[in-house]
């Protein structure tokens, strides 16, 4: 019967699937401005003018054209920026062979 209202209410744990999926679903198709890289305590610009999908349990951020992070969604961790301009993904990006990165991808803005 309480399975009912558990699609009304937000799950809290950031490291449960069900939050992580619900945050990638927030996230596929946003646009995005620029993305960067955090590299030896420095934030490096890595590519501008792309997007964030969600395709086969896999969240990818384009930019320039060229995948920037493919990450699984349940080895990854988000979280929004406090200005709510974009967002920190972290996790072993299938692309560099399983190496752990940090990116952080800022929204287009629309009036």
């Amino acid at each position: 019967m309480f399975k009912f209202f558990n699609k009304f209410i937000k799950p809290k744990d950031e490291n449960s699937l069900r939050f992580k999926q619900e945050f990638a679903a927030r996230l596929d198709g946003k646009h995005i401005k620029y993305v960067t890289e955090r590299q030896n305590y420095e934030d490096l610009v890595i590519g501008r003018d792309g997007c964030i999908a969600v395709r086969n349990g896999e969240l990818i951020v384009l930019a320039d054209g060229v995948e920037k992070l493919r990450v699984k969604v349940a080895e990854m961790q988000a979280s929004e920026l406090m200005s709510l301009d974009g967002v920190i993904l972290s996790g072993p990006d299938l692309e560099k062979g399983g190496e752990y990165r940090t990116v952080i991808a800022y929204y287009k803005y629309y009036r």
